[in-house]
């Protein structure tokens, strides 16, 4: 699921190493890594998360490749490198199935989802996650409250966290539970400026978001 900087050290270590630096609206090639690692996503409509949901971005992003831990309802974007900013969505997660991959014999495991969840149980869902299996060392969660998306209520929720290499981190969630399935979009950033200069795009997505009826999802 979310971008964990354990899993990603490798890659973001080759993409710092090869100049890696961006800003809102870097896009491209992620300083050089090429389209081998990253795919461009170019600001106009795209189908995301196994084609659940259409969102418009306003910018270039960077699509970041499918890890080991990742789930099939899931896809992950950046603008500055996994390191700096991610943007996650998960569409259409059914009931009674799990937010990431994971070994059935941990001692530790990040909840499943379930359709009853209220937005504080997600909340605490994805505060399991960082905790458990992304090596944050505190996170606080801050400002939960209803919200529109996908044009059905869900919820809204702000969280800042301390990651296990000590940087300093903010997200935002945004999600809902419509017909029993799990709708997310989040943005998790560096709190020292890429949170900040990312959040504005972050709700341009979120604004334009919009179910992918076709599927029937």
């Amino acid at each position: 699921m979310l971008r964990s900087s354990k899993l990603l050290a490798p890659m973001v270590a080759l993409a710092l190493l090869s100049g890696c630096a961006g800003g809102s609206g870097g896009g491209g090639n992620l300083g050089g890594l090429g389209t081998s690692y990253f795919s461009l996503v170019r600001p106009r409509p795209h189908t995301v998360a196994y084609g659940s949901m259409v969102v418009t971005p306003s910018i270039e992003w960077n699509r970041i490749p499918r890890g080991p831990y990742d789930i099939h309802r899931e896809e992950n974007w950046t603008l500055n490198g996994p390191f700096l900013d991610s943007l996650t969505f998960i569409g259409g997660l059914e009931n009674n199935r799990r937010i990431v991959e994971q070994r059935r014999k941990a001692d530790r495991k990040v909840p499943n989802f379930y359709s009853n969840m209220t937005p504080q149980d997600i909340a605490d869902m994805i505060e399991s996650f960082y905790m458990i299996r992304a090596g944050s060392v505190r996170f606080d969660m801050t400002g939960l409250k209803p919200r529109t998306f996908l044009g059905h209520p869900g919820f809204q929720f702000d969280y800042d966290h301390l990651g296990g290499n000590e940087v300093e981190r903010r997200g935002r969630a945004v999600g809902a539970i419509i017909n029993g399935r799990f709708y997310l979009a989040l943005f998790d950033a560096a709190r020292l400026h890429y949170f900040d200069a990312g959040l504005p795009e972050f709700e341009q997505i979120v604004n334009s978001a919009r179910l992918r009826s076709s599927r029937g999802l």
